[in-house]
């Protein structure tokens, strides 16, 4: 069963229209206003294996706030609604993944309860046109969107742009391992029995 998902949100702020296959081939197509930014989501959808289609219309006359953050809570609603029932998948999933100077620790649980756990140092205002303390905002939006419990840390690092794009990748491959079926996975894996 295709693990597909497609949502539009229509706000006074921002139109957005998201396509999200958990299970592609890491193909992309992003457009969200901001370069970085869809830098960023480019490296998500190919680390992670993900198709992903990104339209965003936002009020970047103001800033990037609304354009960025909405985007996330349509990825957290987009990857909730792909995985489903959550059935045969292995649930949790974690990378420390390098970055040049930049090493990241991202670690996921799709438990169902969202929690942000986040420790990037940056000390720019800015990289190209993404104001860096959106890169915050965006993963609490998608913990939030998802349901899940997302940890991101910075065990290493001094180069802004190293540290979101590792932060970006590692949290693809990490999403990408918690989402994988196992055959020896009857159900939910949850003593509760629901997820």
């Amino acid at each position: 069963m295709a693990r597909i998902a497609n949502i539009e949100r229509n706000t006074k702020e921002t139109k957005i229209a998201l396509s999200l296959n958990l299970d592609g081939s890491g193909r992309s197509d992003i457009s969200t206003g901001i370069g970085f930014f869809d830098h960023m989501l480019d490296g998500f959808a190919r680390h992670g294996l993900f198709d992903l289609s990104v339209k965003v219309e936002g009020d970047l006359q103001v800033d990037t706030h609304h354009t960025v953050e909405d985007t996330g809570i349509v990825l957290g609603k987009a990857i909730k609604e792909a995985v489903g029932d959550k059935k045969g998948i292995v649930r949790f999933g974690s990378m420390i993944l390098p970055m040049d100077d930049a090493l990241i620790l991202c670690a996921i649980d799709l438990s169902g309860r969202p929690y942000l756990a986040y420790d990037l140092n940056l000390d720019r205002e800015k990289v190209g046109e993404l104001e860096t303390e959106m890169v915050r905002e965006f993963f609490y939006a998608v913990s939030y969107g998802a349901g899940m419990n997302l940890h991101i840390r910075q065990l290493n690092g001094f180069n802004n742009h190293h540290i979101i794009e590792g932060a970006f990748k590692a949290f693809a491959k990490a999403l990408d391992g918690a989402t994988r079926y196992d055959e020896r996975i009857s159900g939910v894996l949850s003593t509760k029995g629901v997820i």
